[in-house]
């Protein structure tokens, strides 16, 4: 019985480092991270810049058309949050950063945040959110369309709760009030759509947040991970649509999702006032506010009760 054991627990092992090395050769890397004059110090903790970018890669026509993404071909931003994970191993903090927060980008002057990725990619885009944050970021991930899906897809679906009957043919989603189990099309309409409240963006960063809190805890259930017909298919879903810094591996990906098993603070950044400026309607943050949420998440402190925005 002893060697019987032995020899399961040995190919176990196997199997787990077989899969490290599986996983890690298919991650897919994208330049974002860069060094720079005046860059913010390294600080404890480790923060993600999590980034959803309105890319139609890997979609085929049929595809697109069924999703209602559209055909463009441009790539932008459509989601951007910072998650900050404590050193202690205490409750994570999941940030939503407005994608019109009206912020100042190098050689562009002051626009909307998403525009940093639009003129200069990831590495303008995460050295913007790094300069109006003072926060530096230790890790990079972006996910496109067809990625979203397949992921959901390749978990079975999630549960997520519905505050209000939504109804969006543009979105491709008739949605009952309620909790509610969604595959991966569904999941993506739903948090696309504007179909909601006065402040539709602002509506769309909290079902951003909810769906990746809820995606991340699933993906970190046993049930998952040890049901090799969803881990499997999970681990290529997610190495094919999935991009990453360069330094970030296998293990830093297992952090992101074990920090996020639980049930992380879920925030967004305090906002003063919604101008229009040069015919654009921006975002522009209550400074006072935002700052003392960066600052404590960057002594890797509790984030004020004040400038909660999801109390």
């Amino acid at each position: 019985m002893l060697r019987v054991l032995v020899i399961l627990v040995a190919l176990l092992l196997v199997l787990a480092v077989a899969g490290y090395f599986w996983i890690n050769s298919r991650i897919n890397s994208v330049e974002s991270l860069t060094d720079y004059d005046g860059r913010p110090a390294a600080t404890p903790g480790e923060d993600w810049l999590l980034v959803g970018s309105d890319s139609r890669a890997g979609l085929s026509a049929a595809q697109r058309k069924k999703l209602r993404t559209g055909s463009a071909v441009g790539k932008r931003t459509d989601t951007m949050m910072l998650l900050h994970i404590p050193s202690g191993g205490g409750q994570p903090t999941l940030v939503s950063l407005p994608r019109d927060s009206y912020v100042p980008i190098d050689g562009h002057g002051k626009d909307k945040l998403n525009a940093a990725y639009a003129f200069g990619g990831p590495k303008l885009l995460a050295k913007t959110v790094e300069k109006v944050t003072d926060i530096r970021i230790d890790h990079y991930m972006e996910i496109g369309f067809g990625g979203f899906v397949g992921i959901v897809d390749a978990i079975g679906g999630v549960n997520i709760c519905v505050k209000q009957n939504i109804k969006d043919p543009k979105a491709g989603i008739n949605l009952k009030k309620g909790c509610q189990d969604m595959d991966g099309g569904t999941a993506l309409g739903y948090v696309r759509t504007r179909k909601t409240g006065a402040l539709p963006d602002f509506d769309r960063t909290q079902r951003q947040r909810q769906f990746f809190s809820a995606v991340v805890k699933k993906v970190a259930n046993p049930g998952v991970l040890l049901n090799p017909f969803q881990s499997i298919p999970l681990a290529m879903s997610a190495t094919d649509s999935v991009a990453v810094d360069p330094g970030t591996g296998t293990f830093d990906l297992l952090s992101l999702g074990l920090a996020m098993g639980g049930s992380p603070v879920t925030t967004a950044v305090p906002v003063g006032s919604l101008p229009t400026i040069n015919g654009a309607s921006v975002v522009k943050w209550d400074t006072e506010k935002a700052l003392r949420l960066f600052k404590a998440l960057a002594e890797d402190k509790p984030v004020p009760e004040d400038v909660l925005t999801n109390k």
